[in-house]
């Protein structure tokens, strides 16, 4: 018997038995002992498949990105009827991936330099805001709608200024924003578009996946996301020019387009002049950009391939979810108010965002009241992320708004009122695909309960 043949006897046996393990160690799910089983706001919900691929890709012992890497990329381009594709090692560096492609100095006089204004909003996660400030360039805060907690489109307009070069906006607990607005406002100003679709993976605006609609989408595949690779992202775009940016960044700033592992797949490696290197200087390494190295392992990709096939079910099961607790908590909506979809929108929700009401607060109630409660009764609860950036310590120091916008380390044109509202009276809870019905009715009595406390 040859030594290939050999090699994939043993591994199909190998295959055979992390099926046989995954059977007997996670099969049979654990009983919900209400008060007791700690329901989380999210989590990884796996099947053996996920198993199976991650210990094929180990056997080919490719530390590195390599053909699992590649068919992902390829995958999620197609679930997202995008052309370029590339995977991360997370949503954050994704962002940031995003962020910095816009700053290439090949993109002339639209690039963002430093001073430049991007608009975004503060009700949401860090990392829409990270890039922009340690870049050097002003963050231009718009507050948000009360219905669907996304940025208030009809401020947008009236954020630009003459030093306004692009908006950088995530779809709030995958809520998609008003992308007709949005997009709008960006080409009636030449702007660039983010599309910050960490939350919102199979979320759905008059018909199309969000994703696609800016410039640059990002996603985000930690365990609480629509998919999980444990760590893991990506960064996605229709625009060749910005794809080829956005995979030199991702890989050391480099100008070759080989994969790990090839050699001169242009055919002209040692026979082109770059810069004031010597002619026929290596091109494995010219480096045209200031990059990074923010590739995933394979495995991660192993995980993530399985994971994808799975998005449909998640999405649905998300939906369903969504549903059912929002119907089990009708009886206290005039004291809770649920998060809204955009119109011509059909979320894919990351969570269901509840916001105190006047009524709630005349009676007495509070978010902070409301939130013990349920953390003491095993629910998990969440605040909206960062509830108002411009109030954390990490922008402590940073000057605050003045007359001079240059002077400025960030901007807030028309006050923030809606999102200090929702810091001081949201939480939201887990709609994730691995909550079960007698779950979701335990959160909704739960709830119930802690509205009847004053």
């Amino acid at each position: 018997m040859s030594h290939v043949s050999r090699s994939d006897e043993v591994r199909a046996r190998i295959r055979d038995l992390v099926a046989e393990y995954y059977a007997v160690t996670w099969g049979d799910p654990t009983p919900f002992v209400p008060g007791t089983t700690r329901i989380p706001y999210g989590g990884r919900v796996f099947g053996a498949e996920e198993f199976d691929l991650l210990v094929d890709s180990a056997l080919d012992f490719w530390l590195t990105s390599g053909r699992y890497a590649e068919r992902l990329e390829r995958e999620l381009g197609d679930y997202l009827g995008l052309r370029h594709c590339l995977l991360v090692n997370s949503g954050s560096s994704a962002n940031l991936l995003a962020f910095m492609a816009l700053t290439a100095e090949r993109l002339g006089e639209r690039r963002i330099r430093r001073g430049d204004e991007v608009i975004t909003v503060a009700a949401g996660f860090p990392t829409t805001v990270a890039p922009i400030v340690q870049y050097g360039a002003i963050p231009v805060f718009v507050d948000v709608r009360t219905d669907t907690v996304n940025v208030d489109a009809a401020l947008l307009e009236q954020a630009v200024g003459p030093l306004t070069k692009a908006v950088f906006l995530a779809h709030t607990l995958g809520v998609p924003f008003d992308v007709d607005a949005v997009r709008s406002v960006c080409e009636r100003h030449d702007l660039w578009l983010i599309e910050d679709n960490c939350d919102a993976l199979g979320s759905l605006y008059k018909g199309r996946r969000t994703g696609g609609f800016g410039h640059i989408g990002t996603s985000s595949f930690y365990p609480p996301h629509h998919m999980t690779m444990g760590e893991g992202g990506a960064a996605y775009t229709n625009d060749p020019e910005l794809a080829v940016i956005l995979a030199s960044l991702r890989d050391w700033g480099r100008d070759c387009i080989c994969r790990g592992g090839e050699d001169n797949r242009c055919g002209h490696r040692f026979d082109r002049q770059f810069g004031e290197l010597p002619l026929g200087y290596d091109h494995k390494y010219v480096f045209a950009e200031f990059g990074y190295n923010l590739k995933v392992t394979d495995m991660q990709a192993a995980v993530g391939c399985a994971q994808l096939a799975r998005v449909p079910d998640f999405t649905r099961l998300r939906r369903e979810n969504h549903a059912t607790l929002s119907r089990l908590l009708e009886p206290v909506a005039e004291l809770l108010r649920a998060q809204a979809a955009t119109a011509c929108s059909e979320p894919s929700w990351f969570g269901l965002l509840l916001t105190l009401t006047g009524e709630a607060k005349a009676a007495g109630l509070t978010r902070d009241g409301i939130v013990a409660r349920l953390e003491a009764a095993g629910i998990q609860t969440r605040m909206l992320f960062a509830g108002n950036m411009v109030r954390q310590p990490c922008f402590e120091g940073i000057r605050a708004p003045g007359s001079d916008a240059q002077g400025c380390a960030y901007r807030v044109p028309d006050g923030l009122d809606v999102t200090d509202a929702i810091m001081n009276d949201a939480f939201w809870v887990g709609v994730y695909p691995g909550l079960t019905d007698d779950m979701l009715a335990y959160v909704g009595e739960q709830v119930a309960l802690a509205c009847e406390a004053r």
